[in-house]
């Protein structure tokens, strides 16, 4: 497997497999928690990624992506500054017990310690549906602060 950072030459494969990820979520829990749009995804992928908004460090096995962590920076007081968010983190299942996920993590860890950020945080999918994936992050170093994730739509 290699890893790396992609250009928005590869985001309609990297938006295909992010809708890979919510379509997953919602056929775990039975609720429609987004509205899953191929064609907004890869035009978002690909201004994200070009306007430097939205890091992607894609997973490959030969020339094809098989995961992807998508991270962005924020900043806030009680972080003490700059850190970086995973908005999404998706490995396919036929890789998936073969430490890819693992790897993945590595590399933006790698990453984040480059842009100088304080922390990673990241949002997992429903629990207890996704017991197994707050279980993964919590054995690649991760611990559960608390709370909830939230929205307020804006329409």
């Amino acid at each position: 497997m290699k890893y790396k950072i992609i250009d928005n030459s590869q985001s309609e494969d990297i938006a295909k497999l992010a809708v890979c990820l919510t379509n997953e979520i919602i056929e775990c829990t039975g609720i429609k928690h987004f509205d899953v749009d191929v064609p907004l995804a890869i035009n978002l992928c690909e201004n994200f990624v070009s306007n430097g908004l939205y890091h992607v460090i894609a997973a490959f096995d030969g020339d094809k992506i098989i995961g992807f962590g998508a991270i962005c920076e924020s900043h806030s007081l009680y972080a003490e500054g700059s850190f970086g968010i995973i908005q999404e983190f998706y490995v396919m299942p036929e890789y998936r017990s073969k430490d890819v996920g693992k790897s993945l993590i590595h590399e933006i860890l790698k990453f984040a310690k480059k842009q100088d950020w304080k922390r990673l945080e990241l949002c997992t999918p429903p629990v207890p549906e996704f017991d197994r994936t707050v279980e993964f992050y919590k054995s690649n170093g991760f611990e559960i602060t608390g709370g909830y994730k939230m929205k307020y739509a804006i329409a």
